[in-house]
């Protein structure tokens, strides 16, 4: 691995290092205080992101409990629910911290975002089987872009290589800290196709300057004229997906009347307005099926880490 490759790994590590802590260390968020009581079993709850990425969605759930009557407090609740995702459990995996399953306590899955396989208006690559192909005969000079090196993105690259098979580590990708560089990169010809949020590409998709080859979700996405990757022969249904947890070994008092609230949050008026406002594809998973779930993600998540280079592997191949 290069020393750019190597830099990037530590930070990433380190990243996934403070989500993991923040998760299983119960530390809590100034913003408000609310009284009464969830349960013996719960207290007052606070609400705390995994990491800056999800301080948006830790202080909108914050909101939501408190407008649907639960007393969730700013500071010094007694249990602490912290909201993290897909790029908190492949960090995890990356800085060696163990899994999500194995710091905290899986309680909901929340909301997910389509990502979606693009290239510019002009591309070569007219249908999704021409990029196939080329990622097949040629993953070297396949170059592509999207988000920082192990986070969604990438990761759904490595996963498309994996349903075609071809050779992950050989595949060329950048990863850059955000969708304005993506788009850079892309319309200035220094990469050849880039995955992202589908909802933060429609501004550059609706002007007809990038084209979606494939959306990542088991169907299409309504006014998308893209095939979603199961039809094209790739087995991957996808999201980047976003969720919340409790402290490792809560006991099954607290675990209950945890899960309960998140089933209670997720199923009302309030919270499927935000998530409407958000541009946020509510996709609720509790309790014992999220965890299940989860333990599936995790075993998916660690396997394509390890086909990209980046898990007990030399580095995989990438610029930027």
């Amino acid at each position: 691995m290069t020393g750019v490759g190597m830099r990037r790994r530590r930070l990433f590590a380190l990243g996934l290092g403070l989500a993991a802590c923040a998760a299983g260390c119960g530390v809590t968020r100034s913003g408000g205080t609310g009284g009464g009581t969830t349960g013996d079993a719960l207290g007052r709850v606070s609400v705390v992101p995994g990491d800056p990425r999800w301080e948006v969605m830790a202080r909108t759930l914050y909101r939501t409990m408190r407008r649907t009557g639960v007393p969730a407090a700013g500071t010094g609740g007694q249990t602490t629910i912290t909201v993290t995702g897909l790029y908190g459990l492949a960090a995890a995996e990356i800085g060696g911290h163990g899994s999500l399953q194995e710091t905290t306590t899986p309680l909901a899955r929340l909301t997910g975002h389509v990502e979606a396989v693009m290239v510019p208006a002009n591309s070569r690559f007219k249908h999704f089987d021409d990029l196939a192909a080329d990622l097949l005969s040629q993953p070297d000079r396949a170059y592509l872009a999207g988000g920082p090196v192990g986070e969604p993105d990438h990761l759904l690259f490595g996963l498309i290589a994996q349903g075609l098979g071809a050779d992950a580590r050989r595949i060329d990708y950048t990863g850059y800290p955000g969708q304005d560089e993506v788009a850079t990169a892309l319309l200035g010809g220094h990469a050849a196709a880039a995955t992202g949020r589908l909802a933060d590409w429609r501004g550059p998709v609706e002007r007809g300057r990038v084209r979606v080859l494939a959306v990542s979700s088991a169907n299409r996405v309504p006014g998308v004229e893209a095939p979603s990757l199961l039809e094209c022969g790739v087995r991957i249904d996808f999201a980047d997906w976003c969720a919340v947890v409790g402290p490792g070994r809560m006991d099954a008092g607290r675990r209950a009347a945890a899960v309960s609230l998140c089933e209670s949050v997720a199923g009302s008026g309030p919270w499927q307005e935000a998530c409407r406002d958000g541009g946020w594809d509510s996709i609720p998973l509790t309790g014992d099926g999220f965890a299940t779930w989860l333990a599936a993600e995790s075993v998916r998540t660690r396997k394509v880490l390890r086909d990209l280079g980046l898990l007990d592997t030399p580095g995989t191949t990438y610029r930027g």
